[in-house]
């Protein structure tokens, strides 16, 4: 229930920041990916977009599998020096998801919703992925390696619920 809450949330806010094709005006916002991955997933991390990954890794949940408003980190590649980061909006199927970022390909410092991205990896890892670019409205050729998925979540919450569970179930058998 919280999570479809969440996501309702993230939608609703994500309406008023749509990607538009209208050329930027002088006193439009310039969003980077970082402060808008932080501001819409609640992933409270600061930083060039790929030391996400390590500043998550003992603070947060992280994994190879995408949720919906995690946040998929991409590996600093090529002409992108300081890594990306982007706010999964949805997942489609176990190789396809789509994204909400900013300040990406032909969008500078634009918010473009529900934008797709494929896992090209060979093991199905999400270790490389393709990005679609709205300039020729199709996948990207570059192939972008990335760490992973950052979840909205302290990392060991779901081992201190489960200890916390078993708890309860063991007083509860104790006092019977």
């Amino acid at each position: 229930m919280m999570k479809r809450l969440t996501a309702a949330a993230l939608a609703a806010t994500l309406g008023f920041f749509a990607f538009s094709t209208t050329p930027a005006q002088a006193g439009d916002p310039y969003w980077q990916c970082v402060t808008f991955a932080r501001m819409f997933s609640g992933i409270q991390i600061f930083g060039d977009a790929w030391t996400w990954w390590r500043q998550a890794v003992s603070k947060f949940r992280t994994g190879n599998a995408p949720e919906t408003g995690s946040v998929l980190v991409f590996q600093p590649h090529g002409r992108m020096s300081a890594g990306h980061v982007a706010v999964v909006s949805d997942v489609l199927t176990d190789r396809v998801i789509r994204v909400t970022h900013a300040n990406w390909g032909g969008s500078r410092g634009k918010v473009e919703e529900n934008v797709t991205v494929v896992d090209v990896s060979s093991s199905g890892d999400w270790s490389r992925v393709k990005v679609w670019y709205n300039p020729i409205n199709d996948l990207g050729t570059t192939v972008y390696p990335t760490y992973g998925f950052i979840y909205n979540g302290a990392r060991d919450a779901f081992a201190n619920g489960r200890q916390m569970a078993a708890n309860a179930i063991a007083e509860d058998r104790a006092a019977n």
